[in-house]
């Protein structure tokens, strides 16, 4: 059995609203019809419980007529702290979260437990059907840390989705990354 992890495309950044409830913007849905059309139909459709996930698996279900869970332990590193901030705060708060992932950055989710959490979630996720393949929708900070676990790495930046809207295949009784992220065009 192998899996997908895949992130929510573009989304409508608006300060006065909180993080978890952006949705895709247009060009945001129109990139994740494209993924269902890019990425083979699993048999279990598994989403985080931010509305931007939401949206982008609601596109899914639409196309590949699959029932959409919803599962809150996909979601993206706590934030909460901070709020939004804005690009010039954002970029070296994230680099210093996964430079320093025994630290809590700000207040943030520590990167260490934020990757014990997103693999515990994937990790029970498949045993409760281990013959079935899922793609898990959810963000880039928690992909990029459970590519981390999956390639037997440190946790880095490095490992982050060259944009939004990106995926990764792994086999998860390997516990082994079948490819890196491939941003959905």
């Amino acid at each position: 059995m192998h899996c997908t992890f895949l992130t929510h495309p573009e989304v409508v950044v608006n300060p006065d609203v909180p993080i978890e409830d952006w949705g895709l913007s247009p060009q945001g849905e129109v990139r994740a019809g494209r993924a269902a059309s890019v990425l083979p139909r699993p048999e279990r459709l598994v989403s985080s419980a931010e509305r931007k996930a939401l949206d982008t698996a609601a596109v899914l279900t639409r196309s590949w007529h699959l029932d959409a869970e919803v599962d809150a332990r996909l979601g993206e590193m706590d934030r909460s702290a901070t709020g939004y901030l804005d690009p010039q705060e954002f970029e070296p708060t994230v680099d210093a979260f996964f430079a320093r992932p025994v630290e809590s950055i700000r207040g943030w989710e520590r990167a260490v437990d934020a990757q014990r959490r997103i693999e515990h979630a994937v990790r029970q996720l498949v045993a409760e059907t281990p013959e079935r393949s899922i793609v898990f929708v959810a963000h880039g900070g928690v992909g990029a840390l459970l590519l981390a676990s999956l390639t037997r790495v440190p946790i880095s930046r490095d490992l982050d989705q060259p944009g939004m809207g990106s995926a990764f295949r792994f086999d998860p009784t390997r516990w082994k990354a079948l490819s890196t992220w491939q941003r959905i065009a």
